[in-house]
């Protein structure tokens, strides 16, 4: 501990900085945030991969249409690092008992949020093409800021194991997630390397993504609904 002598520090494999046992409690509490904060990430990650590559594969098999080209892919990875950088500064509820990882959860949600994305992207190419009759470079614009909007929200509805209000994103997340889609939306609307498709496409999209958001964080409490039933039928 903090008043030990220096042989004793000197042997031990953890020094205690300051008085007392509180900071191996401040510790463990500061372990347990850190890990939800992983398991945000992670069920994001995953139910992204899921999303845009199911979505591309599919675009382009079933089509024979690119939803989106290179520069737009390189986009969405240059936008989507500063929000994931954010994660480790947001505010999270540590867990009273010890954390471990349950992969058949994490990939369960992710796995669900990924393929709710496919089918609201391909909802989103659908109005594109059948309902605007937008040129091929309009919809590639269109589909590029859905899945920049779309994306973004997601991690609010990965972040929280209830409604995504239960827990208040941090300032720096928040403004990381507004600032990078201010300007992926800003690229589309004035055709910034992009086609532009103008404010009226842009709010449309937006509209349409939050709908969806609200749609995937039902879908994520009823999965976790799910999950918790059959843990308990597991044990008994």
């Amino acid at each position: 501990m903090e008043s030990a002598t220096d042989a004793a520090r000197s042997a031990a494999d953890i020094v205690l900085t300051l008085p007392g046992l509180s900071v191996i409690i401040e510790a463990i509490k500061e372990s347990r945030k850190t890990f939800q904060r992983m398991k945000s990430y992670a069920i994001y990650r995953i139910a992204e991969t899921i999303r845009v590559l199911f979505f591309m594969t599919l675009s382009i098999l079933a089509f024979n249409f690119y939803p989106v080209t290179a520069l737009m892919i390189v986009l969405l990875a240059l936008l989507n690092d500063l929000p994931i950088i954010a994660i480790a500064y947001d505010n999270v509820k540590y867990s009273d008992s010890p954390e471990k990882w349950n992969m058949r959860v994490v990939l369960g949600i992710a796995t669900i949020l990924g393929i709710a994305g496919v089918i609201s992207s391909f909802g989103i190419l659908y109005i594109g093409e059948e309902m605007l009759h937008l040129t091929s470079g309009c919809i590639q614009s269109f589909i590029y800021l859905k899945l920049s909007v779309a994306g973004h929200l997601t991690l609010f509805v990965a972040r929280t194991r209830g409604p995504f209000w239960s827990i208040r994103p941090a300032k720096v997340l928040l403004l990381a997630i507004i600032s990078t889609q201010l300007i992926a939306t800003l690229i589309v609307v004035y055709g910034i390397f992009l086609p532009p498709i103008g404010w009226k496409l842009a709010l449309f999209v937006w509209v349409y993504a939050l709908a969806w958001f609200i749609v995937n964080d039902y879908v994520k409490r009823a999965a976790y609904d799910v999950f918790d039933h059959s843990k308990i039928i597991f044990h008994r």
